[in-house]
C-alpha cells in the first residue's frame, strides 16, 4: 500500500500529529478530524509509560501538551490517563486524554485507506517500543500500511534489518547515530523527510538520485506548499493540511 506514495503524481498529505493546527496534537480528536478531512497518511509519536504501555505523545515531558509535569516515563498509564491533554489549547478541548497506542489502533479500524507514519521517539527503550508497536500493528493487520520513522539512525537500521519494513529517516545533519557510506544509514531508508529550513531543489534531486522517496515538513501555508512542489516534493507533512488540500483540488480541477 505504501507504494502509492511513490507512484502517485498528485500531492500526498500527511497529518502531523493529527490535525495539529486546530486540535490538541496526538489526541484521538485530532486524529479523527484529520481522517475525516481525508489526509492520506496519519503521523503520530510513540513513547512508553512507566509501566511500559505505549502512549501516543510527542514530548519527553508533559508540560507543553498536558496539565502534568515531569517525564512521561515517570508515570504509569493509569496516572497519565488522569491528565488533561486538551485544555492547554482552549476550554472546548478540556478533558481530552493522552491515547494509548491500542486506542489509536482501534480508531483506525473504521478507516481502511489512510497510511500510517509511526514515529518512534529516540530514547533508551526505542527498540523495545518498536518491537511492541510492530507486534500490535501486525495483530491488527496494519503493517502493510506503515512507514516507520525515527531521528535516531540506530532505530531506523534496527527496524530495517530486523523486520524488513519500510523506514523514513532524515538528512544526516538531522539525525543521531548516523552512519555514512554505501551500507550506511541512507541505505536503510525507503523515504526521507526534509524540514522546510533545509529544503532545496538540489537536495531533493540528490536524494531522489539515491532512490529515496522525498517528503518535507511542515508545509502549512500556500507559499510553503508551492515551494515544496517547486522543489519536486509531493509528499507533504502538514500541521494544517487545509492549504495543501486546497491546492491539490485546484491542480486536479485544472487538468
Amino acid at each position: 500500500m505504501l507504494e502509492r506514495l511513490a507512484n502517485s503524481p498528485s500531492i500526498q498529505i500527511v497529518g502531523h500529529r493529527g490535525y495539529k493546527s486546530a486540535y490538541p496534537e496526538n489526541t484521538l480528536l485530532a486524529f479523527q478530524k484529520s481522517l475525516e478531512m481525508g489526509v492520506d497518511v496519519l503521523e503520530f509519536d510513540l513513547r512508553f509509560s512507566k509501566d511500559k504501555v505505549i502512549m501516543v505523545i510527542h514530548d519527553e515531558t508533559l508540560e507543553r501538551t498536558t496539565n502534568g509535569t515531569g517525564k512521561v516515563s515517570d508515570y504509569t498509564m493509569a496516572e497519565l490517563k488522569q491528565l488533561d491533554a486538551g485544555g492547554w489549547l482552549g476550554k472546548p478541548f478540556e478533558g481530552l486524554k493522552i491515547p494509548t497506542f491500542e486506542e489509536l489502533c482501534q480508531l483506525f479500524a473504521d478507516y481502511s485507506e489512510p497510511l500510517l507514519n509511526v514515529e518512534i521517539k529516540p530514547n533508551e527503550h526505542a527498540k523495545e517500543i518498536a518491537d511492541e508497536a510492530i507486534a500490535m500493528l501486525k495483530e491488527y493487520g496494519y503493517l502493510s500500511r506503515c512507514l516507520f520513522t525515527c531521528f535516531d539512525a540506530e532505530i531506523i537500521t534496527y527496524i530495517h534489518d530486523t523486520y524488513s519494513l519500510k523506514t523514513q529517516g532524515f538528512p544526516e545533519v538531522s539525525m543521531s547515530n548516523f552512519v555514512s557510506g554505501t551500507d550506511g544509514t541512507y541505505s536503510k531508508m525507503w523515504s526521507i523527510g526534509i524540514s522546510m529550513k533545509l529544503l532545496t531543489p538540489a537536495l531533493v534531486s540528490e536524494f531522489q538520485e539515491m532512490g529515496l522517496l522525498v517528503g518535507c515538513y511542515c508545509t502549512d501555508n500556500d507559499k510553503q506548499v508551492y515551494y515544496a512542489l517547486g522543489c519536486g516534493v509531493t509528499l507533504l507533512t502538514c500541521n494544517d493540511p487545509q492549504p495543501a488540500m486546497n491546492i491539490r483540488q485546484q491542480i486536479a480541477g485544472s487538468l
